[in-house]
């Protein structure tokens, strides 16, 4: 049991001060003392929350977005880009030499699945997403992205973060500084990875240089018990009443350590973060728990570890939580120099079924028009087939970044239509080339942002998702 606080004590002990700290309370500190006097009561606190709704620069067609990243780097040429001159070509060495990558690979290596066209706009997709597919009209693939290196660790910083060398923030926290979130209850950006973390661990959904209340919050889906999901979720220790007395007195303490000092972001983000936790015991435990949907519904997304989490990420988006971002694997399970056709087949269907759950859904709770879906992983693969350092094939794709694809819907995305396109062969992207960035630019725009404008001063400048570069591809948003 704690007692009443004694704010005098806390003020006796503060009377005995240095010329520095004089004047360090009579000049930068005022604005400490300042929010010290709002921190007292939690309606105060939430008052000046950094993640409260904020308006962006124009009209959005989106509000929140779900992000499927294929860990690893899904082959195009098996998903999204049907190439049917590898068949002429099969076995052979591919005729243009600009088409060589600079790691050692073979012939050109056919697709082993099926593409067809589907909907009234007649996309072209293979035959391993065919429920996916049935949404073709309202899928904008773009064919022509392209990378910087055809490495993983600098790839996946870009794809995440648009810098693939110095530690940036991710897009889902700059969309959650820009937009804020819409329930105070819940964190507002949240990446789910079964199995543990990916490569490059939390960096995928750093806050980077952006205030620390706008990192990511991790949960393994893999579990399914709330206690496991999210760690230290209750106290076994401290009644409910119990604990927010003692949130109560560290926030005091948090108060006259800030009135003291300039303006901290990372003791703002230590006081967030402990609100937060408390709030989030009875919300969290509503969100995540899915027996609380009809058995029909969670046989639709799949009774597996993908449509447990593709679930869980509507019912977070449904109570206002602003990015999701939903790994395919804590591995690489993408990444196959090996066996495509099997290896392709089964992630594919891990998968499969979930999105194509989740279109449905959105579409029926009258979501989809303002959520924004993303699909795609690092960089692509190969047109060409890899090889041992003994010369022999592995029935596999090495990695590619000069072309690959990845596609959106909803949340203002003209459905039915495709971006540029890669070389005959799948190789590399060639017309209308669209950087990572123009990726970032064009997700952004949906959101109500211009990229340009999006700024957060750092280091004596201003930085931005895009840094200098990016452009909106207009001809796939209405």
């Amino acid at each position: 049991m704690f007692s009443t606080v004694n704010t005098s004590s806390f003020a006796a002990r503060s009377a005995a001060f240095s010329r520095r700290d004089f004047l360090a309370r009579c000049g930068m500190g005022m604005g400490s003392v300042g929010l010290a006097g709002l921190l007292p009561t939690v309606g105060a606190m939430e008052s000046v929350s950094p993640l409260a709704p904020k308006a962006p620069h124009f009209r959005a067609r989106a509000k929140r977005v779900i992000h499927f990243f294929l860990n690893g780097g899904p082959s195009h040429v098996d998903t999204f880009d049907p190439k049917p001159a590898l068949a002429k070509y099969a076995a052979q060495q591919l005729p243009n030499e600009n088409l060589r990558t600079e790691r050692k690979t073979g012939a050109a290596f056919p697709s082993p699945f099926k593409f067809q066209p589907y909907g009234q706009s007649g996309l072209e997709i293979s035959e391993v997403f065919s429920r996916t597919a049935q949404f073709a009209d309202d899928i904008a693939v773009v064919r022509s992205m392209y990378a910087q290196v055809p490495n993983h660790e600098p790839s996946l910083m870009l794809m995440n973060c648009g810098d693939s060398v110095q530690a940036r923030p991710s897009f889902g926290s700059w969309m959650l500084y820009g937009l804020g979130s819409e329930n105070q209850n819940l964190p507002g950006f949240v990446a789910m990875s079964p199995g543990g973390y990916p490569i490059k661990d939390t960096q995928n959904w750093q806050n980077g240089f952006l205030p620390g209340v706008y990192q990511g919050t991790f949960i393994d889906p893999q579990h399914t018990q709330i206690d496991k999901l999210i760690e230290n979720i209750r106290s076994p220790h401290a009644t409910a009443d119990m604990q927010r007395r003692q949130l109560d007195l560290l926030r005091q303490l948090n108060a006259e350590h800030q009135a003291a000092r300039a303006t901290d972001s990372r003791l703002d983000a230590r006081i967030q973060s402990f609100e937060l936790a408390f709030r989030m015991q009875m919300e969290a435990s509503d969100a995540f728990d899915l027996s609380k949907e009809p058995q029909q519904l969670r046989s639709l997304y799949g009774e597996h570890v993908h449509g447990r989490q593709t679930l869980i990420a509507r019912r977070l988006l449904e109570r206002g939580v602003r990015f999701v971002q939903l790994w395919h694997g804590a591995g690489q399970p993408w990444d196959n120099h090996d066996n495509i056709e099997g290896n392709v087949r089964k992630l594919a269907a891990q998968i499969d079924q979930p999105i194509a759950a989740l279109i449905a859904d959105l579409k029926q709770r009258g979501m989809f028009e303002d959520t924004l879906i993303l699909w795609g992983g690092e960089f692509g693969r190969t047109p060409t087939v890899e090889l041992t350092d003994a010369g022999k094939s592995k029935l596999g794709r090495d990695h590619n970044h000069y072309g690959f694809s990845v596609w959106m819907a909803g949340g203002g995305i003209k459905g039915g239509t495709v971006h540029g396109a890669t070389d005959e062969f799948g190789f590399k992207a060639v017309q209308d080339r669209a950087s990572v960035h123009d990726l970032h630019a064009t997700l952004l725009d949906r959101l109500g942002f211009d990229h340009e404008r999006l700024t957060y001063r750092y280091a004596g400048r201003d930085f931005r998702l895009t840094d200098v570069h990016g452009r909106v591809m207009r001809d796939i948003v209405v």
